[in-house]
């Protein structure tokens, strides 16, 4: 069995590895057969070194240039798109159809394309000019960047063909993947694409380069050294809290999404009109993709009494009916019992599931749990645990001022909703809940559950801390999510014809004017891309 290459410095090469790996197939829980090297410490050096001289040409290239490279990346993808996702649904188990050629390959290449057009518009840019000083400014590329992948979404998050990789490389920079353990061999389709659209369009060596896995220790001196500018991370809060650690200590960029669990409110004239309803929609989207997605609804306020009841035991009966997926690794599986045994350690009561198996390969049961509030207030941290899959946490406040108290006592997440009346019976409460959930959400949303993240421009994915590593970006949306990897410009004087294209004054309708103290409105805004 011969040893993947990685992709350094614009070639494929035999590794310097301290090891090997395999991927498993999760349906299976068998090894895959082909063998991956974890990289030395040398060879992250060595892509290092070529990130920063490629990143000396991007810097000269025009925004055209990189966005030609985006379009051709997609377009290569497409190509390819019946091997691609066939290697990962080996990989991870997720369904070609719908989920991969249907809905995440899709996504990714959209994004791609609107990442192109953002690149060409200079819609993330924030072109500023201040006629009165002649103090010109605009958001420029930062430098190499480190984009490490989750193993949920292979595509549209993956380290070299998802939303990071997207943005990073639309703002100007070159990007070190990190490929995900759980699936190599997508990373590896994907990278050979990348690459050989960087050829066919002219950019630099090492404008993308791909590493498989590196030690923990070398990951966090990745995350340290100078020569990289930011860094992507998508995955486990611990994980991810070292390498924000060590990228802290040099000063250093770092944009995490780490983990959610996403609280849905329900009150009680909502359950009065339409409570099988809800209960059908929770289900689907607790259970899509085997509650696998950073979106998933994991913690849902319910109010004590009758109605809530009714909702418990259906919301039971939905989740024993359906059919138990397949989680995408044997340590995914083992997180999920852990977590749930944290939870009933902390005072929750399992209503149905709570035990290992039940569907091919790495499985869990369909778990519903419930924990009153009083008992969830006594114990806030502990019963926020991310239970990451097919299990959700029912709290039962006994009042308005109970569920008030709840919500404020919650970390920062990506999504909030709320589920009210149609006949406005509901609107005192939520008026009353609403301004503490907004406050903890990145997103918040009314009647509407929370796993569909549109690639559109006002869509915010992240939040406060845990939910990310900071609540002023996001990691899904263009022009927005570009603008973690830039810089601020500032050009004070400077010569016209020495000036960036797009702060020029024949630009006009390109940019913000500060003239005679008032804002103009030629402000720029992406172009809506299907």
């Amino acid at each position: 069995m011969s040893m993947h290459q990685v992709l350094i410095g614009g070639r494929w090469q035999d590794s310097m590895n301290n090891g090997s790996f395999q991927a498993e197939d999760p349906q299976s829980a068998t090894p895959i057969a082909d063998e991956y090297p974890v990289s030395s410490w040398q060879e992250c050096e060595a892509a290092l070194d070529a990130a920063v001289s490629a990143w000396e040409t991007m810097r000269g290239l025009p925004a055209e240039q990189i966005a030609k490279f985006l379009e051709c990346f997609a377009d290569r993808i497409e190509a390819r798109s019946a091997e691609i996702c066939e290697m990962a649904s080996r990989e991870t188990a997720l369904p070609v159809e719908p989920r991969l050629a249907s809905g995440e390959l899709p996504r990714t290449t959209g994004q791609l394309r609107q990442a192109a057009q953002a690149a060409r518009n200079f819609s993330w840019c924030q072109p500023t000019i201040d006629t009165a000083t002649n103090i010109r400014s605009k958001l420029g590329s930062i430098g190499p960047v480190a984009v490490f992948g989750p193993n949920n979404f292979p595509l549209a998050f993956g380290s070299i063909s998802g939303g990071d990789f997207a943005a990073a490389m639309a703002a100007g920079n070159p990007v070190i993947a990190k490929a995900n353990s759980m699936h190599p061999g997508t990373t590896r389709l994907l990278a050979e694409e990348a690459q050989a659209a960087a050829e066919e369009t002219g950019m630099p060596a090492g404008t993308v380069q791909m590493i498989y896995r590196m030690s923990h220790a070398d990951g966090e001196r990745l995350a340290g050294d100078p020569r990289l500018a930011a860094i992507g991370y998508t995955g486990a809060r611990q994980a991810g809290l070292k390498l924000k650690a060590a990228a802290d200590a040099v000063g250093k960029p770092i944009y995490l999404e780490l983990s959610s669990v996403n609280p849905v409110v329900v009150l009680d004239g909502a359950l009065a009109e339409r409570n099988a309803e809800i209960a059908t929609e929770l289900t689907g989207s607790c259970l899509m993709g085997t509650g696998q997605f950073c979106t998933n609804p994991g913690l849902i306020l319910l109010p004590a009494g009758e109605h809530g009841d009714t909702f418990r035991d259906d919301l039971a009966s939905k989740f024993s009916a359906a059919g138990v997926g397949t989680l995408l690794s044997q340590s995914g599986q083992q997180g999920l019992a852990s977590a749930i045994e944290t939870l009933v350690a902390a005072g929750a009561k399992i209503v149905c599931g709570g035990n290992v198996g039940g569907g091919a390969g790495y499985s869990y049961a369909n778990t519903v749990l419930e924990v009153s509030g009083d008992t969830f207030l006594e114990r806030p941290d502990t019963l926020q645990t991310e239970a990451f899959g097919n299990a959700t946490l029912l709290v039962r406040f006994a009042n308005g001022e109970q569920a008030a108290e709840i919500i404020k006592q919650m970390e920062g997440n990506l999504t909030g909703c709320f589920y009210t009346a149609n006949n406005g019976s509901d609107d005192g409460m939520y008026d009353e809940l609403a301004p503490h959930l907004r406050q903890k959400v990145g997103r918040l949303l009314n009647d509407k559950m929370p796993t569909g993240v549109a690639v559109c421009s006002a869509m915010n994915h992240g939040g406060p801390f845990p939910a990310t590593g900071h609540p002023g970006f996001t990691a899904v949306g263009i022009p927005g999510s570009l603008m973690r990897f830039g810089m601020l410009q500032s050009f004070d004087n400077i010569r016209p014809h020495r000036l960036p294209e797009v702060l020029r004054d024949e630009n006009p309708g390109k940019v913000w004017r500060l003239v005679d103290g008032g804002w103009s409105k030629e402000s720029v805004h992406a172009d809506a891309v299907a």
